[in-house]
This record gives C-alpha cells, sequence and structure tokens, in this order.
C-alpha cells in the first residue's frame, strides 16, 4: 500500500482561494522578463534563471499530447541540456520519449544565499513537519489534495553558493501519472531577510498580465497550483517560488520491460530456455569453494532486445522510429547467451530433503560467482539453499568500461538503462530455468547418486545484497514465479543514492572533469532519474506488493538495513519501505544511537508473528551516518554485516 498523508488543513488554517485582481505588469518588469526569456536558450523556464532546466521538474519543460496516459510529452531543451567542459551537451531524445517525471524525482532549484536554519527546513530527521500547517516547503497532490512527506536540504557537495542547489526529496515515491505543486514560502537568506521572487513568478503570484507569450500561456498551469496550494493552507502572496509537475504514467516507465517481458515468456511458454552446462566440480575439484559440494556453470538462451549482440555499450533494438515504439527482437542477433551458477552445498548434498531454490543477486558491477562469498555458502548450508545467479546485465563487471564511459558522456546512459533491463529478462529466464519442465532440476548434476532430486521447484524465492537488494526490487516487481525476496542492504532511486556513498567516489573522479560544475552534476543526477527508473527498482516500487502489473503476482519483502552503511544509504530503504507499506522492527535502533529511528517517519511497528513485508534495522556499533548529503566515513562500514549475521540468515530462511 502506497503511504500517503492524508492531512488536510482545517478551514480556519486554509488560505483564502481568491485570486488577485487582474492588473497589468510596469513597463520596465515586463521588458526584464522578455530579455530574460531571450537571453536563454529556446524553451528554458524564466522562474530560475541560474540554469535551464531550473526549476526542476516542472510542466514547463512539456507540451501536450492526447497520445500519452497524462495527455502530456516531456519536452527538454536541447540547448539547455547540461553539457560536457568540451561543450558536448547531452541529447534530450530519450528523456523526451516519457509522459512526464521521475516518480523519485529530487525537486532541484536555486535561492542565493538561503538560510536552511533560520527558514526552518524539514531535515531528513524532521519529515514529519513537512505536513505542519507551516511548513516552509508544501508539496501537494493537485488530484487528491494530499500532502506529500518530504524532506529538504543544501547540496553540502557544492564548493560555493552559485552552485549549491536547494533540494528537496519526496519520503515517498510519488504516485505515478499524478500532477503535484510545489510550494515554497518564509525562507529568508543569512541575514533574515526574506527571499524575494523573481520578477516571473511575480507576475504569476500577483497576477500581472505580460506581453510575454511564454508566460501568458502558462498562467492557467500556475494558477492551478496557486489553487492547490490555497487549499493546503499556503497563502499566495507568501509564496517566492512555486510550480507544478507531473509524474510520469505506468506505461511510460515500465512499459518497455514489460513488453520485453510478456514477449519473451510468450515466445518460451511454460518450459524452461535452452541451456548448456559448461563444468560441472564436485568435492574435491579444483577451485571448487570450501562447504560447497557441487557447482555447476554454464549458459542459457535468452531472446535479445538489445541492439548488436546485446553485449555492453548497446541499446535497445526499435523496428520504428515512432516516439512510442516498444522494444523488439533484434532479427540480426535474435538471442544471447547468459552465463549462470549454481552451488549445491554439503548439507544439501549429505541429506535427503530437496533444497529450496533461491535465486541469488550480486553487487555493484560485480558478477554470478558472489555466491561463493562465506555468508552465501553459509546460508546454502545452514538451511538448505541451493542458489543460482547470472548477471546484472548492465551493471555487471562487464559493463565497467561502459560505465565509465556514460559518466564522461550522460548523453549515452540510454544505454545502461536499456541493458538494465534486458538484464532483468535475462533473470526472469533464469527463474525458469530453474523452476520449469526441461531445466536444471531434470538434469542430473542435480540429482543424488540415487536419482532423487536435490532441488524443490515448487517455490522460487530471491536473496541479494547492495545492487542485488536495489535491482532486486525490480526483478520482484516483474517476475510472475518469484514468490518473497530478501533484499539486504537495500535502496533505490539513485539520484538519491549516489552523492551519499562511498562507492561513487571512483565514479565521480571520472564525471567530475567531464562536468566540472558541482549544479550541473547535481541536475543530471535529477534528469537522469527519469531513465533509470526504467532499469532499477524505484520505477517499480508502486507494483511489488500491491497493485502489481498484470500476470504478475504481488510480494512479500524483507528488507535488512544496515545502520551506518557506508555504501547505500538507510534514507533510500525508508523511501522504499513506506511505499510499498512495509512494517518496521522495534525499537528501530538502541537509545542514543544517532537519528537514525528519525528517518522512519510513518513507518508503522511490526506486530509478531508477522507474515507482511517488513523493515529490520541491523545494528553492529558503527557510527551514525552524517546529516548532510555526504557519504558516510567515519568508523568502519556496515555494509556486509547483516548478511554476515546467523542471526539474518536465520530470519531470511
Amino acid at each position: 500500500m502506497l503511504f500517503r498523508s492524508t492531512t488536510a488543513p482545517t478551514a480556519s488554517t486554509s488560505a483564502p482561494t481568491t485570486v488577485p485582481t487582474t492588473q497589468p505588469v510596469d513597463a520596465a518588469t515586463d521588458a526584464a522578463i522578455q530579455k530574460a526569456v531571450n537571453s536563454a536558450p529556446i524553451g528554458c523556464d524564466p522562474l530560475d534563471t541560474r540554469s535551464c532546466l531550473l526549476p526542476y521538474p516542472s510542466n514547463a519543460y512539456t507540451k501536450g499530447d492526447s497520445a500519452t496516459a497524462t495527455g502530456l510529452r516531456v519536452q527538454l531543451p536541447a540547448d539547455g541540456m547540461p553539457a560536457t567542459v568540451d561543450g558536448e551537451r547531452i541529447d534530450p531524445t530519450e528523456w523526451n520519449r516519457n509522459d512526464g517525471f521521475s516518480p523519485n524525482t529530487p525537486l532541484l532549484t536555486h535561492i542565493a544565499d538561503l538560510d536552511p536554519v533560520a527558514s526552518h527546513l524539514p531535515g531528513w530527521n524532521a519529515i514529519g513537519a513537512s505536513l505542519d500547517p507551516t511548513s516552509p516547503i508544501v508539496l501537494v497532490d493537485i488530484a487528491t489534495g494530499d500532502r506529500i512527506p518530504l524532506w529538504a536540504e543544501l547540496d553540502a557537495h557544492a564548493a560555493n553558493d552559485s552552485d549549491r542547489l536547494l533540494t528537496i526529496r519526496p519520503a515517498i515515491s510519488l504516485p505515478e501519472g499524478h500532477t503535484f505543486a510545489v510550494g515554497l514560502r518564509s525562507l529568508v537568506d543569512h541575514a533574515g531577510a526574506p527571499i524575494a521572487p523573481s520578477d516571473a513568478f511575480r507576475v504569476f503570484r500577483d497576477n500581472l498580465t505580460t506581453t510575454v507569450e511564454a508566460i501568458e500561456v502558462r498562467r492557467p498551469a500556475m494558477n492551478e497550483a496557486f489553487d492547490a496550494l490555497a487549499k493546503a493552507g499556503v497563502v499566495r502572496s507568501d509564496l517566492p517560488l512555486a510550480w507544478s509537475f507531473t509524474v510520469a504514467s505506468t506505461q511510460s516507465i515500465s512499459g518497455r520491460m514489460l513488453t520485453i517481458r510478456d514477449e519473451g515468456l510468450l515466445v518460451l511458454g511454460e518450459i524452461a530456455p535452452a541451456y548448456t552446462i559448461a563444468t560441472v566440480r564436485n568435492t574435491g575439484d579444483k577451485d571448487i569453494p570450501d562447504s560447497i559440494a557441487r557447482q555447476v556453470e554454464g549458459t542459457f538462451t535468452v531472446p535479445n532486445f538489445l541492439t548488436g549482440d546485446g553485449a555492453t555499450g548497446n541499446r535497445f533494438h526499435y523496428a520504428s522510429d515512432s516516439v512510442d515504439a516498444q522494444p523488439s527482437v533484434n532479427p540480426e542477433h535474435p538471442t544471447l547467451q547468459a552465463h549462470f551458477v549454481c552451488n549445491i552445498s554439503d548439507a544439501t548434498m549429505k541429506g535427503t530433503t530437496p533444497a529450496h531454490l533461491v535465486q541469488y543477486g550480486h553487487g555493484l558491477l560485480g558478477d554470478d560467482h558472489e555466491i561463493d562469498a562465506g555468508n552465501v555458502r553459509d546460508m546454502s548450508n545452514e538451511h538448505n539453499v541451493v542458489h543460482c545467479a547470472t548477471k546484472w546485465a548492465g551493471m555487471a563487471d562487464e559493463d565497467v568500461p561502459n560505465a565509465a564511459h556514460t559518466l564522461a558522456h550522460m548523453g549515452d546512459f540510454p544505454t545502461l538503462a536499456d541493458r538494465l533491463q534486458q538484464g532483468v529478462l535475462n533473470q526472469i529466464f533464469l527463474g525458469r530455468l530453474m523452476t520449469r519442465k526441461g531445466g536444471l532440476a531434470d538434469d542430473k548434476s542435480f540429482h543424488r547418486a540415487d536419482g532423487s532430486s536435490l532441488v524443490d521447484t515448487t517455490h522460487l524465492d530471491y536473496d541479494g545484497n547492495s545492487q542485488g537488494g536495489i535491482m532486486g526490487l525490480m526483478l520482484a516487481a516483474v517476475s510472475p514465479d518469484i514468490e518473497r525476496a530478501v533484499l539486504g542492504v537495500p535502496g533505490m532511486n539513485y539520484s538519491l543514492l549516489l552523492p551519499r556513498s562511498v562507492d561513487f567516489d571512483t565514479y565521480e573522479a571520472i564525471m567530475k572533469p567531464a562536468y566540472p560544475n558541482d549544479l550541473d552534476r547535481t541536475l543530471i543526477f535529477g534528469i537522469t532519474q527519469m531513465l533509470w527508473d526504467r532499469g532499477e527498482g524505484a520505477g517499480y516500487v508502486q507494483h511489488v506488493t500491491a497493485d502489481p502489473y498484470e500476470g504478475t503476482p504481488a510480494k512479500t519483502l524483507l528488507l535488512d538495513v544496515a545502520f551506518g552503511d557506508h555504501q547505500v544509504t538507510p534514507l533510500s530503504a525508508f523511501v522504499e519501505a513506506r511505499t510499498i507499506g512495509a512494517t518496521i522492527h522495534q525499537p528501530i535502533t538502541a537509545s542514543g544511537r544517532g537519528d537514525l529511528a528519525l528517518a522512519a517517519w510513518g513507518l508503522r511497528p511490526t506486530a509478531y508473528p508477522s507474515k507482511g513485508s517488513a523493515v529490520v534495522v541491523w545494528d553492529s556499533g558503527m557510527e551514525p551516518m552524517p546529516i548532510e548529503n555526504l557519504a558516510p566515513r567515519n568508523g568502519d562500514d556496515s555494509h556486509e554485516d547483516p548478511r554476515a549475521d546467523a542471526d539474518v540468515r536465520a530470519q531470511k530462511a
């Protein structure tokens, strides 16, 4: 169930809905606004002239389109997109296929000399304050009137105020296809003076007519935003800035993934994909991990929906140039071979009960042999589990060169987003290989010497850590076969994750020389989330535990969060948990252990015994995370601690 705030202002606190009397603006202001519009690239929004695309996201960067579910089409201006130090601008073509913005988007704007303390910005440790009647930042669902919980922060990565964006983070994934009004009020600078509106915003707020076409054509949408904010108790004259934006539809976000899944499975039917076993290692053989009795490696066949041979750097193959075209099988390379590895433990081999089948998802830019790790082998032996894995195509070891290239050429980001979706299709086919007739369970490698089966094919579950927790959320949403999933040190929304992760240090060293401006990099993370939604869990989170996609059962999830994680911020796991309606184990943390429990605002306590989705914070004594949007660096990293804990493994089982 999607978490929503239903707190509405009472009649006594509601702002008046009267519109100021229409008057013409003075000639000097009219001329100044026209000059601002003319001096910027065509299509830029004059509400925030610090950089084109600000404020972001905004329906100023859309156009009407009756062919889409939202009635809109994104229209990011080519000449206003961020550019490399060499002047190479991001090509917005793929972004402009969308019918709205990311449901996980940061809201970005530049406000010079903003004092966050005196302005009482609600931080991640005070999310509830964002719903107070006097909150300085208000986010309203225009259709329902619901206030959306959020937190706000100034970008701590920026070296100077001129590049430091105000970042507003919704505390849930925003409902797909809905339009939202954003209102900022009662903000002050470091001298205590109220933040003044720009001329372009003031003419909207005060209902001053202009001769500027770009202003007047937008006036109805701005008035709609003012009306929604007024109903939420926001006095129009108090606003130094407000705007509205529309979240993309379900079809726009997940339609490509569901197309390749459905077309691929339609051809496959209810049998296993073709496969080849290349290597079988048994106890005593070279390179077999300790406590593993048998390791089976091979390849399986998957339809290829990418250009070329489907290798790293390729994009979706489209049969037409239509903006609404869906990916199709590449006729020149209709299939690809995906690698798999399965481990059968000593305990399973020596036992008599068929093992539980679990797909395992590896970590950041890793590979499927992560199932050889000690904690995974311990899980296999302690709880009679057979793990099988394939690579997360798109973000596996073989994708490192393309990831590095993309960081310096963000216009090529579709190569990463598209291959991630192909990678999830590979995972779905692995699930069929593990459970369907003609698959691995029928092979003698998965039988004991007496011919009895080593595995139980009636149930398939998932376990993954780090990137495996992030991508596992997406797989759980679209898999027709997985029943339950454990997401270890999970999160979602890379635009939120990257600035708070030590893992990004290496990759920022590649990105920063290409995009040296701090503001540009923050903005790039924001716009990139529109495409990343297609290929990570954030774009699918609203359809995992409830409102599942057609032909897909709802799932039950367990989220194991590490206190003090240096790599995946718990903040992202809590956004995920609120969105899926998970409960949380309490006490969340021991007394005096920082503000992390405050970040879990809105999550109901787990009542035991529980069969529903839940989040558990595991505390191995590490330092709390910083308040700012920075990576934790003090003390040791707890990122791998939950999976190494026998109690965690028992709970998973």
